[in-house]
């Protein structure tokens, strides 16, 4: 199996140097923080997937995001009308971790030519993001780049609410505590860059081929919509009492559950069968086990934490909702704030899993 750091740089990540400069970032951003008690006081540390400011005893909660290289994708299949989906899920999910109530969203689109039809074809997305999503979009920026870019990117920046005293980080999270996975639609908007180059550049495939298994074209699996979790993980904060942590399975897989304040770990022994595009990467890139568990979310798009006794109430929910889900693990004792797979051999720390 190829190593990971050395696949990834074959495909253009350095995730190292990404990591390094991220350190670098967060020393300065943070001094710009005032002081606890003051009007715009940050909640807060950085590394959880939305914060929350504090403004004058309301929790207002923001997070900013984009698609990533799946607009490469879109380019691919010049179709550009649920691309703007991904971008409203990217950033509303992350906004639902902290307990959040999504309320509006702006976006930023930076092209390399305008093109009418394409803005278009874009904002059909980002309105039935919105909906989905039960969110306005309030405003946005279009900027001609030709001489930096290559396509489109597109970025969302996106605020909810939450009162101060119900923030969810999961710092109430005890060994015993249920873990719920929600299904993923497949590769939601991370990985691709990993995707693109084991299907387009080592295996010289077409956008258009189609893999039985798939049952439509590769180009319309690698841009099947992200979901959007909203309607039924707000009906669960109002309805369940024991939410303990929202995790939204994003890049790192798996491994964005210990993002939780508690120092527990995370046995998940029940995993649903893996869906096909990833066992199709993993055939087609010679990817090991442990790295597709560190990029890709592998079936699973979100997770509940609740009590035990909860469990049942959560799940009625999301089937009411049409979500499949299933309890998929269990928090346990661990320090090292671990994730366990037990049936495929994994055990991760950080952001990697090996083989155990």
């Amino acid at each position: 199996m190829k190593p990971r750091e050395q696949l990834y740089k074959r495909a253009g990540v350095d995730t190292d140097a990404t990591q390094s400069g991220l350190r670098k970032i967060i020393a300065s951003i943070k001094q710009t923080w005032p002081a606890p008690g003051s009007v715009g006081a940050v909640k807060l540390d950085i590394g959880y997937f939305a914060n929350v400011i504090d403004i004058g005893g309301v929790g207002l909660a923001i997070c900013t995001d984009g698609v990533g290289s799946k607009s490469i994708i879109a380019q691919m299949m010049r179709r550009y009308d649920t691309i703007g989906i991904d971008c409203v899920a990217m950033n509303v999910n992350d906004l639902l971790c902290v307990g959040a109530r999504p309320i509006s969203m702006v976006d930023y689109i930076g092209l390399e030519e305008s093109d009418a039809d394409m803005l278009g074809a874009i904002a059909i997305g980002l309105s039935a993001g919105a909906k989905q999503a039960r969110i306005s979009i309030s405003g946005g920026e279009i900027s001609s780049l030709k001489d930096i870019m290559r396509g489109f990117d597109l970025v969302g920046t996106a605020i909810g609410i939450v009162p101060l005293d119900r923030i969810v980080t999961g710092d109430r999270l005890m060994p015993g505590d249920i873990v719920i996975g929600l299904e993923s639609s497949g590769i939601h908007s991370n990985g691709l860059t990993l995707a693109r180059h084991v299907f387009f550049t080592e295996s010289k495939l077409s956008i258009d081929h189609i893999f039985p298994e798939l049952g439509m074209s590769l180009g319309e699996e690698l841009l099947r919509p992200t979901l959007i979790y909203a309607p039924e993980i707000l009906e669960i904060l109002k309805e369940v009492p024991t939410v303990k942590a929202l995790i939204n399975i994003t890049g790192d897989g798996l491994l964005n559950l210990p993002r939780v304040a508690a120092g527990v770990g995370f046995m998940i022994d029940d995993l649903p069968p893996v869906p096909p595009i990833f066992r199709l990467i993993q055939q087609y890139g010679a990817v090991g086990s442990a790295e597709m568990y560190q990029v890709y979310n592998m079936g699973i798009g979100f997770c509940v934490l609740v009590a035990e006794p909860d469990r049942n109430a959560a799940l009625s929910i999301l089937r009411r909702h049409g979500r499949r889900a299933r309890v998929i693990g269990r928090v346990i004792e661990d320090d090292s704030k671990g994730v366990y797979l037990p049936r495929q051999g994994l055990a991760g720390r950080g952001k990697e899993f090996r083989a155990q």
